[in-house]
């Protein structure tokens, strides 16, 4: 897809991205999937016409947001991992030392190949903005200090929620995250 400013884009940000010119790009917010472990559904009512008289809706998949351990993310670590020039090699490199194979090397890899290609779209002067929840923040930090650099991280953002997702597991998190990185300063 050809760059085209003030313009909205479908697909996976990594296709459309590769397209893209490098230093055409200002500003970048992400709202990534949070590997939360979970099916997130689009759901239908019923027709306001129907015959039948009750309050069933019909739902579809709209995205899976569980990361597994697969052939693909262990290409992209390996990918990584041979590339020692690779912005992200150290931080993939030592979660996998500290984390093993796991869902969450899977989708941290998935991040560092979409954060790698917005370093290289954004302007000189050009910030990101990645939102995401505290089960991944302190590993998507080390990540984007390791693409970015580590003196160039400005911010964490607290995103307050009024009501915590369900997780009856755990204390329930009444908040997300935003990083806040600059290109350079």
């Amino acid at each position: 897809m050809e760059f085209q400013p003030d313009s909205l884009y479908y697909g996976d940000c990594l296709d459309v991205m590769r397209a893209w010119p490098a230093g055409c790009v200002d500003l970048c917010y992400l709202d990534p999937p949070f590997n939360s472990n979970s099916d997130y559904n689009i759901l239908f009512g019923r027709e306001p016409h129907s015959l039948v008289d009750d309050d069933s809706f019909a739902q579809l998949v709209a995205f899976e947001d569980t990361w597994q351990w697969d052939d693909a993310a262990q290409d992209r670590v390996d990918s990584i991992e041979r590339a020692l020039g690779h912005p992200a090699h150290a931080a993939v490199t030592g979660v996998r030392t500290m984390l093993s194979e796991c869902g969450m090397l899977a989708y941290l890899s998935y991040m560092a190949e979409r954060l790698c290609e917005i370093k290289r779209v954004l302007k000189p002067e050009g910030s990101v903005y990645l939102h995401c929840d505290p089960s991944a923040s302190h590993y998507l930090k080390v990540v984007m200090d390791s693409i970015f650099g580590g003196r160039q991280f400005r911010s964490e953002i607290v995103w307050k929620r009024s009501h915590a997702h369900n997780s009856a597991k755990r204390y329930g998190p009444i908040h997300d995250v935003i990083l806040f990185s600059l290109l350079s300063h």
